[in-house]
């Protein structure tokens, strides 16, 4: 990853394009190229710099203050902050830059230190979760190099199936899951976190894994009979239709409630199926998890 639109820097670090044009304007700390069609671009050091900018902003220094300071200042500025949430956003950024460097030894390392910390539940609602969001927009727009999405994601999912194999649960819920991802969507880390919690509170897992023909589906839920039938969609092909999705998943498991949930379902307003369920939020996907009884 060589350039970054001002929207792409808008989307990482929370700070508006306007305000970000005008800091280029009375301070000398972004110094973006243009395109030959006069295009702002801005590079990985630029990056850098407005993640590093915008926490400090964040939490109570003053932009003509953050722009006197050298760069070792800031970092001590960034490393001394106590507030907690400014601690995960620093840790946050720290993977959003380790990733576009490609510094893969440092990326896991400080997944590593939060999980031991912190354990991984926390490390997944408090680290990956964050860093997925605001990344995961330049996926969806292919702002980055496929190889880095591969490694990174990998990195992740590893340390979520440690976490799910390490998981133990005092209570026995008699409750089934079935865990799937529809054809061609291939982004499993949201559903391995489903997978965690479930594991987490006793309930029984039956994990099929990323683009499972919905026959599969069938089969295994007239074996199973699981209580309900769950997928996470985070990005679905141009071709998939969610209506016509939602109406062939419902007839083929209509003993089971299904549940579907991930940034897909926040842009569907189609009516839904009886016993179709959507969970928008990771705060309504939680609270869904530990209700079950």
């Amino acid at each position: 990853m060589k350039a970054f639109t001002i929207k792409d820097l808008e989307n990482l670090s929370g700070i508006k394009a306007h305000t970000i044009r005008i800091w280029e304007q009375r301070y000398s700390f972004l110094k973006p190229q243009r395109t030959p069609t006069n295009i702002r671009y801005y590079t990985n050091q630029e990056l850098k710099i407005i993640l590093n900018i915008s926490l400090l902003n964040k939490f109570g220094y003053k932009i003509s203050h953050i722009a006197s300071m050298t760069d070792t200042e800031i970092r001590e500025k960034i490393l001394a902050l106590t507030n907690v949430e400014a601690q995960q956003e620093r840790i946050v950024n720290d993977l959003i830059q380790a990733m576009v460097d490609l510094r893969l030894e440092e990326f896991e390392q400080i997944l590593d230190n939060y999980i031991l910390v912190r354990g991984i539940e926390r490390t997944i609602t408090h680290i990956i979760f964050p860093f997925l969001v605001r990344i995961g927009i330049l996926w969806l727009t292919s702002h980055v190099n496929a190889a880095q999405e591969h490694i990174v994601t990998n990195i992740i999912r590893q340390k979520m199936i440690v976490g799910i194999e390490m998981s133990v649960s005092h209570v026995r819920l008699n409750k089934s899951v079935l865990l799937f991802l529809p054809e061609s969507e291939f982004h499993e880390l949201g559903l391995l976190f489903i997978h965690y919690l479930l594991k987490c509170r006793g309930v029984s897992v039956l994990y099929l894994g990323a683009s499972v023909p919905l026959d599969d589906i069938e089969y295994v839920a007239k074996l199973k009979k699981p209580d309900y039938v769950f997928s996470h969609l985070t990005a679905i092909s141009h071709s998939f239709n969610m209506e016509k999705f939602l109406q062939q998943l419902s007839k083929k498991v209509d003993h089971s409630s299904i549940i579907i949930s991930g940034p897909v379902t926040c842009s569907y307003d189609g009516k839904l199926p009886p016993k179709v369920f959507f969970k928008r939020s990771l705060q309504e996907l939680t609270e869904f998890i530990t209700a079950l009884q």
